[in-house]
Order: structure tokens, then C-alpha cells, then sequence
């Protein structure tokens, strides 16, 4: 096991940052989307929802489809469109995680083992694709051009980010404007398009659904960057997923790039060594949790996050002060605070 640097932040808190509050709010809707998503990733070929219901089953906390749910309440709507709209963005998230664990090459999520560890590669695909197929059925059914605008644009800008990462894949000369590209289109837009529909089914003015997309922008960036430094934080093994994988895999993510950036001459080849030629040995992910420290690249990283996290809360200060405002802004502390 790796010796990982302690990190400072709110860890002295009465009380740390947590999604009770956003999950109280929504939780009978959420059981409704539950629901949509079980029944809309059924089908006459049974590899299709045994895949499906592997990945929906092992977890995860639905942030993205209650993001939707909160939104709407926020806006005050009463209707029932965020219900199908909740399970189509999930839908499009479960996609992406099971195209992402096949071009990985991953074997293990939260702890437990990946589709296509159990079932192969061509299955995770076309299962992903089917998923991607159910969405789209979602969209159409919701019948608002506005909606399906967002959320397929969103499809296309997730897709251009993954093809992007994989262009800057293992890349050390990967700077930080690039990075914060590949993570803004491939995690932080779908994070946007889930909060504006919930602003476009309650028919607000175009300035209530730009405030909640940069809500869900900068949230998503946020929680990019935390994941970043939790790949080298003990917190890691709380969240069922080995420690130092994206080390492991040779991705360049912002403390990596920072560290990179800051060293010297000979650090810059151990990171090349390991990261670009892939050639690790025993004691490599000590080191660079080493270098991270001695360049506090986590720490930097997190001051980042907090920097979005700030722009996120901001975002919110058109809507009233009450119990679905509140829910949301602890969900930026939620996404940033975890780190400890």
C-alpha cells in the first residue's frame, strides 16, 4: 500500500458535508426514476438487462439524475417530465461508465468487478450503445425540442471529450487548459444539461436555465478534480476502488500535470518513465505520491476545485433562499469536502 500525503482542510468540522439533505428532497421521485430505469432497460435479449442492472446495482449515488429531480424543484415544478428526463440522463451516464471501463481496460468498479471484467468488451459496448439508444426513446417521448437539444449535444460533447482524452492519453505535455477541456466535456456537461432541464420542464426564463447550467458546469468540474486527488488519498479505499489506478493506467490528470510542471529535470523522467513508457515498478506510485506532496499538486488542486466550487454556488444566488437551494449548495461542499 502506498504511502499517501495527509491532506489539511475541514477535517476539525462538527459535522462534514454530506447529500441528506438533497436525497431527503427527492427521495420519492428518485424511487419513481428508479423505477423508469429497471423498466426501460428491460428486453427480450437477457445479456442486455442482466449487463445493465449490473452496473445500475453496484452502486453509485445517483448524482446526476437527482441533480435533474432538484433542479425542478428549485424551479418549483410540479409535473412529472423530470422523471423520465432523471432516468434518460442517467441512462447516458451508465453508457459512457460502461464505454469508459471497456477503453480503461478496467477490471474493478466501487469495489466490484466491471461489465466487461464479467461479460466481455463487445457486450459493455453494445450495451452502452443500447442505454444510449433508451435515452434518446426518453428524449423523444418528452417530445421538447428544447430538451432534446440539451441533452444530445451533451451525448455529442461527452463523446468529443473521451475521443480527446484518449488523443492526450499518457501525454506528460498535457497542459492545464487541456485537461480542464477533457474534463469540462466529459464530466462537468452532463452535470449542466441535468440541472438546465430541470429550469426547461418548469418553463423559466432562459436566464434561470443559464444559472443552473453554470450551477452543474462548475459543479461538474469540481467534482472532476476531487476524484483526481482521491486516486492518491487514502479516502480512495473508502470508495471501494484501489488507490493510485489512474497512476497505474498512466493518465495525466491535474495534480500529475502540476507536479510535472513544478519538478526537476529528473523528476520529469520518472513521470515520462511511468506515465508515457509505462514501465512501473515497485515503489513508482510511492514516489510520485512523493512528488505530489513535495509540489503540493494536491493541495492545489483541491484550491481549485474550490475555486469552481465558489463559481457554482454563486450560480445559484437568482434562486429563493429554502430548503431546495440549500440541498443544492451542500452539494458543492459535499463534492469538494469528501477529499478528507
Amino acid at each position: 500500500m502506498a504511502v499517501v500525503v495527509p491532506l489539511k482542510g475541514k477535517q476539525g468540522s462538527a459535522k462534514k458535508p454530506d447529500l441528506d439533505g438533497i436525497n431527503a428532497l427527492v427521495d420519492q421521485d428518485l424511487k419513481r426514476v428508479n423505477d423508469v430505469i429497471v423498466r426501460r432497460m428491460d428486453s427480450r435479449i437477457a445479456l442486455i438487462p442482466q449487463l445493465a442492472g449490473h452496473i445500475v446495482a453496484a452502486g453509485g449515488k445517483r448524482l446526476r439524475p437527482i441533480l435533474t429531480l432538484a433542479s425542478a424543484s428549485l424551479c418549483g415544478y410540479s409535473g412529472d417530465r423530470h422523471i423520465s428526463l432523471a432516468a434518460c440522463v442517467e441512462f447516458i451516464h451508465t453508457a459512457t461508465l460502461l464505454h469508459d471501463d471497456v477503453v480503461d481496460e478496467s477490471s474493478l468498479r466501487r469495489g466490484l468487478a466491471t461489465a466487461n471484467a464479467v461479460w466481455g468488451n463487445k457486450a459493455s459496448v453494445l450495451v452502452g450503445d443500447f442505454l444510449f439508444s433508451r435515452a434518446f426513446q426518453l428524449m423523444v417521448e418528452d417530445g421538447s425540442l428544447p430538451v432534446l437539444g440539451i441533452l444530445s449535444h451533451a451525448s455529442a460533447t461527452i463523446a468529443e471529450g473521451e475521443v480527446h482524452q484518449l488523443a492526450t492519453a499518457n501525454d506528460t505535455d498535457t497542459s492545464e487548459t487541456a485537461y480542464l477541456e477533457v474534463i469540462r466535456a466529459k464530466t462537468a456537461t452532463l452535470f449542466a444539461a441535468a440541472c438546465r432541464i430541470g429550469a426547461v420542464v418548469a418553463e423559466k426564463p432562459e436566464a434561470i436555465e443559464e444559472a443552473l447550467e453554470a450551477y452543474g458546469m462548475n459543479l461538474g468540474i469540481a467534482f472532476q478534480l476531487i476524484d483526481d486527488v482521491l486516486d492518491y488519498s487514502a479516502v480512495q479505499a473508502t470508495l471501494g476502488k484501489a488507490i493510485g489506478d489512474d497512476f497505474r493506467d498512466g493518465k495525466i490528470t491535474l495534480p500529475v500535470i502540476l507536479a510535472y510542471r513544478r519538478g526537476t529535470d529528473e523528476e520529469r523522467v520518472f513521470w515520462r518513465r511511468t506515465l508515457e513508457d509505462q514501465e512501473q515498478s515497485d515503489g513508482d506510485l510511492d514516489r510520485a505520491i512523493d512528488l505530489l506532496g513535495r509540489h503540493k499538486a494536491l493541495e492545489d488542486t483541491i484550491d481549485r476545485a474550490r475555486h469552481y466550487g465558489a463559481i457554482a454556488r454563486d450560480s445559484l444566488g437568482l434562486f429563493p433562499e429554502g430548503v431546495a437551494k440549500q440541498a443544492m449548495l451542500d452539494v458543492v461542499d459535499f463534492a469538494i469536502e469528501r477529499v478528507y
